[in-house]
């Protein structure tokens, strides 16, 4: 089903043209990815399809009764408005209906003898019962759990802006829509919420427009790439590994025939230098053919970032941490936490969101105080701070005044001086852009900025808070090679799991109360280490069960005897005596579990652990009856 047409679409910044006359539809099951550099117009483009923008030229078409829903990287919230209200506050029927019959019940609450309303109730509980809304609120509170919100009736004004961005994640995700555009949804999310979200696009039968530095994500939701790249679109059928293949394929095109049209160019070259005469017809074609030659020349490419500098010498004493503990507000962030930084070393930090991942770095870096415990840091360590939070950039400052503020010139690997405008050329940052006004440059642009300006200090160890935000893939690509060759000490915080598969070699793992794991490997390995972990919790506490279930240990040996006796032991006959009651027992709490369940469907942690208990317990009951049948043959013969 064709859910929406772009036609000839254009629009420049000022005198940048972000992208020209593209055109592509949109039909139900496509789950489209965007992807580019920094400043290309991802963004612009995603907005101007949702209409909330407008294009320079070229229409948007949508379909009949489609409807179009869009995160945004700034989402907007209504005043006093609380998450779960957020997240219910769709215009869809189901929604509607659902708000109206809780402040029917609210408003009986205080009026319980009010016919009109006990009649209106009834009513809308028909409703509910047709369109299946009953389960609305609970979805609505199990996935603002995932996603690390847990406070449901906390104002949104009062959140930080990752917690609004992820309260704005539940709202697009769980509201009915035809289109659902998303705007770097990975941003400011862990890994786990990431991991959710993308098993929640997965399971989505709509269709999907996206733009997204996650990898992964790309990889295993999309189906369909369109890459901008200097004002041009170009189309993928393809995941994001499938895309890379294809990219490589149309530029190896391109320079196939890039070659071909110089060795055009330099014959006619030669034959106008001959000193040809355009009087005759054929003369003058051949004259407008090397300028038509000229004239279709490809535009610069966007060359590769290259940022080949050096470091400063780095000593054998680099960061170690004896028994460091930290807390915020009475709750414990940090507890005992040991950890000798070595040579080389990459770290990645990962944890749930405000578990203290940010906390440690600011600790290590010296921009906090510990509380208990120390971090000594070696003489001859230089930090470079590459923090999430947006640095304080004078919008009316050239681009290259703010490189010179931090280095005039760097000393690349192998010796060579580099000015701060030939390592803007290689950041791409072309001459003309160098003179432009920070102001005018999109949030990728300015990141990317950012970044260079940490790499012209000449750091030896790199703390990277959350460095995948709003960088672009063909960035973070070449800070992944810079990684490599970087001879100091990385700690990087990051929710991007393809960043730190590709970029570290130890993990340090938050549990969310206190505790830091530290193991060796990227987040791949530590994820696998983590799963048989749970494995093997798993098998211990059914052997538990197995053995909390009363019985004897002479009946389980006779249950393995060749020859049974013809009679029940006297063991044996106590235990038949009880073992009915015993069931009885075990049922009754399966039925005290069900009704918690019941009454705890909007907690999606209380509700996993009742599942757990549920299954241990209905376990109990089926080794109990068996044990019974046995019991029972023996009492038969």
């Amino acid at each position: 089903m064709h859910l929406l047409s772009v036609e000839q679409l254009s629009k420049s910044y000022g005198e940048k043209i972000l992208f020209q006359d593209v055109s592509f539809g949109v039909a139900a099951g496509d789950r489209i990815g965007i992807i580019g550099v920094n400043g290309t117009g991802k963004s612009s483009m995603l907005k101007v399809v949702a209409g909330i923008d407008h294009a320079d030229s070229g229409s948007v078409s949508i379909g009949r009764s489609v409807v179009i829903r869009m995160l945004l990287q700034d989402p907007k919230f209504q005043k006093d408005e609380s998450a779960l209200e957020h997240v219910l506050g769709g215009d869809s029927e189901h929604l509607r209906v659902l708000r109206e019959h809780n402040q029917v019940l609210s408003d009986l609450t205080e009026q319980p003898e009010n016919g009109t309303l006990q009649k209106r109730l009834l009513h809308l509980q028909t409703q509910m019962d047709e369109l299946g809304a009953w389960t609305l609120e609970s979805e609505a509170k199990a996935a603002l759990t995932k996603l690390g919100i847990f406070n449901y009736d906390q104002l949104v004004t009062q959140m930080s802006g990752g917690q609004r961005k992820r309260v704005a994640m539940a709202a697009a995700l769980l509201q009915p829509s035809d289109v659902l555009i998303l705007d770097e949804p990975t941003n400011h999310i862990d890994n786990e919420s990431v991991a959710w979200m993308e098993s929640m696009l997965q399971k989505r039968k709509g269709a999907l427009l996206m733009v997204t530095h996650d990898r992964y994500v790309l990889d295993r939701v999309c189906n369909r790439v369109i890459e901008l790249d200097r004002g041009k679109a170009y189309f993928y059928e393809a995941n994001y590994s499938r895309f890379i293949e294809l990219k490589i394929e149309r530029e190896e095109r391109d320079a196939a025939s890039e070659t071909k049209r110089q060795n055009l160019l330099r014959n006619e070259l030669a034959w106008i230098r001959r000193g040809a005469k355009a009087r005759s017809t054929k003369q003058k074609a051949r004259i407008d053919r090397f300028e038509t030659l000229q004239t279709n020349q490809p535009k610069e490419s966007v060359g590769n970032v290259d940022i080949s500098v050096a470091s400063t010498r780095l000593g054998k004493k680099i960061v170690e941490i004896n028994k460091l503990g930290k807390s915020f507000d009475g709750r414990k962030l940090i507890s005992g936490f040991d950890f000798i930084a070595v040579p080389g070393e990459r770290v990645g930090i990962i944890g749930r969101n405000g578990s203290g991942k940010s906390t440690l770095m600011k600790i290590i870096a010296g921009k906090l105080a510990e509380d208990e415990g120390s971090v000594d840091v070696g003489p001859t360590v230089k930090f470079g701070w590459f923090g999430q939070e947006f640095e304080e950039m004078d919008s009316t400052q050239r681009v290259i005044e703010f490189i010179r503020d931090g280095a005039d010139q760097i000393r690349t690997s192998d010796g060579t001086l580099i000015s701060a405008g030939q390592m803007l050329e290689r950041f791409l940052f072309s001459s003309a852009m160098q003179w432009t006004v920070v102001g005018k440059l999109s949030g990728g642009e300015k990141r990317r900025l950012q970044l260079l300006r940490v790499l012209m200090m000449s750091p030896n160890v790199l703390m990277l808070d959350e460095p995948t935000n709003d960088l672009d893939i063909a960035t973070l690509g070449v800070l992944e090679d810079y990684l490599d060759d970087f001879p100091g000490v990385v700690f990087i915080v990051s929710h991007d799991r393809y960043f730190l598969d590709r970029t570290v070699d130890r993990i340090l793992a938050f549990d969310g109360q206190g505790t830091i794991l530290n193991v060796t490997g990227n987040y791949s390995e530590f994820e696998e280490t983590r799963q048989r972990q749970a494995e093997q919790d798993a098998m211990i506490a059914r052997e538990s069960v197995a053995k909390s279930v009363a019985v004897p240990t002479s009946s389980m040996d006779s249950s393995i005897s060749t020859k049974r006796p013809a009679r029940l032991s006297y063991k044996e006959q106590k235990e038949y005596e009880q073992i009915e009651g015993w069931i009885e027992s075990v049922e009754m709490e399966l039925e005290q579990v069900a009704e918690l369940m019941n009454a705890n469907g909007s907690d999606a942690i209380e509700l996993n652990r009742l599942l757990q208990k549920q299954s241990e317990l209905q376990q109990k009951v089926d080794d109990l009856i068996v044990r019974w049948t046995e019991l029972s043959e023996l009492a038969g013969s």
